[in-house]
């Protein structure tokens, strides 16, 4: 018998009973481990669970899979012990995180948030908005989220041009942003956060937008250098859309709450109606694949995503 842990009682339940050959202990990621801590293999973990709960993933005996409920990772990764395989939830947020981004690029656009607050006013003001029409939209970080996101464009008349961290057909390398950058109406952040992400986004490739482009990030606040972000939105020169921030919640008083020509969302592009039961059919299927002794899908290697 296979012991796994659940982040929640209702886990089992969200997806549709457990598979055949397992057992399961819930654990909230309080400081009390579950009594099976000495037989437990896999573990899906639970979102807000602190560095020093994560911490005791280390005295886990005979853990073998990490199964998150998230596609990023790095607020785990550096707790998964040496041999144990780290999976992310690639594939469950696409179309969500997706429709997010177009509902911020259109909101921008159409300049909807300047047209509530003239409400709220209560004047009629008429000023001409902006159309997705003919517009360049360059997707930084490629994966499924940036493909389920390109599929949707294409019913717009827009050009889409695709970056990875290595180029390949139809997709442009990471080391080509400096050219790419220029061109572009819009950039949508989707990539991991890692050591080589980390501040992507600095005063440098802000620079090289062009004037009036839109920034949209939709993958981790870490991504973004925020001062650098904050002086070209007081300039004017640039806008933003921002579903996450460094830091995250960002505290009262912070810039970002009164920066001008930001659109600011918390942390919601991947809400789709039910994303535990989502996660957890994609996590069953997982559970699947380990009692049959075959290879997890979505695993985070060595070399990262």
């Amino acid at each position: 018998m296979i012991t796994v842990w659940l982040p929640e009682a209702e886990s089992e339940a969200l997806m549709g009973g457990l598979p055949e050959g397992y057992r399961a202990d819930v654990w909230t990621g309080g400081s009390d481990l579950p009594p099976s801590a000495d037989t437990v293999e896999v573990i899906i973990p639970p979102f807000d669970v602190t560095d020093e709960q994560l911490a005791r993933l280390a005295e886990l005996p005979r853990l073998r899979l990490v199964q998150v409920g998230s596609v990023g990772v790095e607020w785990i990764r550096p707790h998964v012990p040496h041999g144990v395989t780290l999976c992310n939830a690639r594939g469950a947020y696409d179309g969500a995180v997706a429709e997010w981004i177009i509902t911020v690029v259109l909101a921008h656009l159409r300049r909807l948030p300047q047209f509530e607050q003239a409400r709220r006013d209560q004047r009629w003001d008429y000023i001409q908005a902006d159309s997705l029409e003919g517009k360049t939209v360059l997707i930084v970080g490629h994966g499924s989220i940036g493909s389920a996101l390109s599929r949707m464009l294409a019913g717009f008349d827009v050009e889409v041009v695709g970056v990875a961290r290595q180029a390949r057909p139809g997709v442009h390398g990471v080391d080509e942003l400096p050219e790419l950058l220029p061109e572009a109406d819009i950039v949508v952040l989707l990539l991991p956060l890692t050591q080589a992400t980390a501040n992507l986004v600095d005063a440098a490739f802000l620079a090289r937008m062009r004037d009036g482009a839109l920034l949209v990030n939709a993958a981790r606040g870490g991504l973004v250098e925020t001062e650098a972000l904050l002086a070209e939105l007081h300039r004017g020169r640039l806008s933003a859309a921002l579903d996450v921030t460094d830091p995250e919640p960002l505290a009262s008083g912070h810039p970002l709450w009164s920066a001008p020509g930001l659109l600011l969302t918390p942390h919601v592009g991947g809400s789709n109606g039910q994303p535990p039961a989502r996660v957890m059919a994609l996590a069953k299927a997982q559970l699947k694949r380990y009692a049959a002794d075959e290879p997890p899908v979505n695993v985070i290697g060595e070399k990262g995503y």
